[in-house]
């Protein structure tokens, strides 16, 4: 079985450091099957060809195997494990990739953060499932996919194909994660391992897939077919994973914020939380769109307000917490609703980092206080997630204002506004980010402000409303 990454961004040799194996070399590791080799095919500065390739010694693996009890009592000496992609290879990859996978770099550190170009071929993968299920375990996460299916005996067309594929992925990418996706999805695709499952099972992925796997749209099975269908395991693991909380307050403001902005006026005002969601719905509304989703919905504050219009016909929010969701739904009272205005809403478990199908085909979105919660190296993903992919008419992002800071008496220099925000950007920053999205993604971009505006440092917080180019009917903008 063997597993290829190719990088191919300049100095594409760039990979060898991050994988910790000199490209002049052919080095090998002992795994519990047999031996993995690693060996570059090709090395350039253009591009450069990592390959892992795993020799499982068949007779030593039905020695330590043991007699298994299972109804085919030759499985032990018939089957396809010295040949696929199983979890034999995920072992491997944990092995002999240690490093990459858990985000070191040794010599260059700056590159286990940076997206590249990447490539990965799997020779030969079983999938139960076909390419279907390909497609729902690895579009989420952004790869395009080429899927070549295999025949179960080329000498017998009339037997038809096989579970077996060769499959390529491509993305944008970081190492680490290609390498913490393939970890965990190898034997998803199998849907089986090649070792007794424990405990210590939830604790391998919740370490491998704790960073996406929460929001990809296919947990449940992933987790499910991980851990081989042991229901218990299953169930304490999507426990864990859907834990995580909202970092907003009850009431869906930014901890403190409200309080800190009230310090700077005796003149009591609006909330902060509330003009935001006001101005991110009044935007929508000028849009004209009809169909709007609320990515980062949270308990639902926004969501309620956009029920309220007649010309929403849609309302689809979206958040990564499941019970930030069950939250908003009890909130709006969404069982009790009558039959026509419950068709309107929708509530959904994802992640803003992965391609998600469900939010293509909307006229708009708002990210209300969003980005900030995201390490700045996943926002390339967020971008492609929502500009590449959904392609929203009109999308509406409101972020805070880290220059209005200074007007904050209880905030230190340097310190920000929540303790889960991951930075907070000047208004030069914020411009800079927006308009690289509308170069990339073909949006127009306007700023706005909200709230508390000083003419010094700006408002207490601001706003980027994206719009796609008229075009008229000769197709010219």
């Amino acid at each position: 079985m063997l597993l290829t990454i190719t990088n191919t961004r300049i100095p594409a040799d760039d990979l060898s450091y991050l994988l910790h194996k000199h490209p002049g070399k052919i080095q090998s590791v002992e795994t519990s099957a047999g031996k993995a080799h690693i060996f570059y095919p090709e090395v350039s500065r253009e591009k450069c060809t990592a390959a892992l390739l795993l020799d499982i010694d068949p007779v030593g693996l039905v020695r330590k195997a043991g007699p298994k009890g299972n109804d085919f009592a030759l499985e032990q000496y018939v089957n396809d494990r010295p040949y696929v992609c199983s979890s034999f290879m995920s072992a491997a990859i944990a092995k002999a990739y240690s490093s990459a996978l858990n985000g070191r770099c040794k010599d260059k550190p700056a590159l286990v953060d940076e997206l590249l170009p990447l490539s990965a071929k799997l020779s030969v993968l079983p999938v139960r499932g076909g390419e279907k299920l390909l497609k729902s375990l690895f579009e989420p996460l952004g790869y395009t996919i080429i899927a070549t299916q295999h025949p179960l005996d080329p000498a017998f067309p009339e037997w038809g194909d096989g579970r077996y594929y060769t499959v390529e992925l491509s993305n944008i990418i970081t190492l680490r994660q290609l390498l913490s996706h393939l970890y965990v999805l190898i034997p998803v695709c199998d849907n089986d391992k090649h070792y007794w499952i424990g405990k210590d099972e939830i604790d391998k992925l919740l370490e491998k897939g704790g960073e996406w796997l929460p929001g990809h749209p296919e947990n449940e099975l992933i987790t499910r077919r991980y851990l081989k269908h042991q229901r218990s395991l299953a169930n304490e693991a999507l426990e864990i994973l859907v834990k995580k909380e909202d970092p907003v307050d009850e009431d869906g403001s930014e901890a403190g914020e409200d309080r800190a902005a009230e310090e700077v006026s005796e003149v009591p005002k609006p909330r902060i939380h509330d003009q935001r969601l006001q101005t991110a719905k009044d935007e929508l509304l000028m849009a004209g769109a009809k169909r709007v989703l609320d990515l980062g919905c949270g308990e639902g504050k926004l969501l309620k307000l956009l029920l309220a219009e007649k010309q929403f016909e849609l309302v689809m929010g979206m958040d990564v917490s499941y019970r930030s969701l069950e939250i908003a739904k009890d909130k709006l009272k969404i069982d009790r609703l009558p039959e026509r205005q419950r068709q309107r809403i929708q509530l959904i478990q994802g992640s803003l980092t992965y391609r998600d199908k469900r939010l293509e085909g909307f006229d708009g979105a708002a990210l209300v206080e969003v980005i900030e919660h995201l390490d700045e190296p996943r926002l390339a993903s967020l971008e492609r997630a929502v500009f590449e992919y959904a392609q929203p008419g009109v999308v509406v992002v409101t972020t805070p204002n880290e220059e209005y800071n200074v007007k904050f008496e209880n905030i230190q220099q340097g310190q920000m506004r929540h303790s889960d925000h991951r930075f907070e950007w000047t208004r030069k920053e914020f411009e800079a980010w927006a308009a690289g999205i509308a170069v990339r993604y073909n949006y127009d971009v306007i700023f706005k402000t909200i709230g508390e505006v000083d003419p010094e440092v700006g408002s207490l917080s601001q706003m980027a409303v994206f719009s796609r180019p008229v075009k008229n009917a000769q197709g010219i903008i």
